[in-house]
């Protein structure tokens, strides 16, 4: 093991990794406020009501991340339309359809997350909310969502953690974030073992941190529901 190289090289490394978390943190926070309109659409007893959700959430999970990435990065580009468009200085940028590719595709996941912890919630919390006379919508905004952020809690966060290990597609669309930064060293010093070792540390700690700290969240919450009551 080249401990110079990989020494060398680490503020290279940790440039890509800044970078792996601005692209996850844009994409799971995004992807989160547009999965909660599709989450409760989801959990609609209405048929009308769950097609349009059903059809998206059934589309991204069932094609790969690379495919859906490719098609942004590279389909978009076929529509004169698209080039044409105020979008395109946005879309014909690497890191911006590999943050709307990933939004989109962790949407999906959270909003089928979110449509599950909303059906667990027992039936006697909503009854009592109706029953203190809250309409549908402010049981949904004070009760049910709450609710089932603590029971979706664990689940986000394992979708968070594979979020940010499948941004290594990203370095497909020639994105420099870790693993794209990692080849363009290899590609200069010939060292792969070295050089992925070091970004898969990188992926390591990154990966601890964000665990633990939706642990210290999951603890946090269950505290706060032990004191309301």
């Amino acid at each position: 093991m080249n401990w110079e190289v990989i020494i060398k090289w680490l503020p290279k490394l940790a440039q890509g990794a800044t970078l792996t978390l601005e692209l996850v943190a844009i994409a799971v926070i995004a992807g989160l406020l547009l999965a909660i309109p599709l989450g409760i659409a989801r959990s609609s007893r209405l048929w009308w009501v769950r097609a349009f959700p059903y059809g998206y959430i059934f589309f991204f999970r069932g094609t790969p991340l690379l495919v859906q990435l490719f098609l942004v990065y590279y389909g978009l580009a076929q529509f004169d339309a698209i080039r044409n468009s105020s979008m395109w200085p946005y879309l014909r940028d690497p890191f911006w359809c590999a943050t709307a590719t990933m939004t989109l595709h962790t949407a999906a996941y959270i909003a089928e997350i979110l449509r599950g912890a909303i059906q667990a919630i027992p039936p006697g919390e909503i009854e009592a909310a109706r029953a203190l006379g809250m309409s549908k919508a402010k049981a949904m905004i004070y009760i049910m969502l709450p609710r089932a952020a603590r029971i979706g809690l664990p689940a986000y966060s394992n979708e968070v953690i594979l979020m940010l290990k499948a941004s290594a597609l990203a370095s497909t669309v020639t994105l420099l974030e870790l693993t794209g930064m990692a080849r363009t060293i290899i590609a200069r010093t010939y060292l792969p073992v070295e050089i992925f070792f070091a970004a898969g540390m990188f992926y390591l700690v990154m990966a601890y941190v964000l665990v633990r700290g939706f642990k210290l969240l999951e603890r946090w919450l269950r505290v706060d529901a032990c004191q309301g009551r």
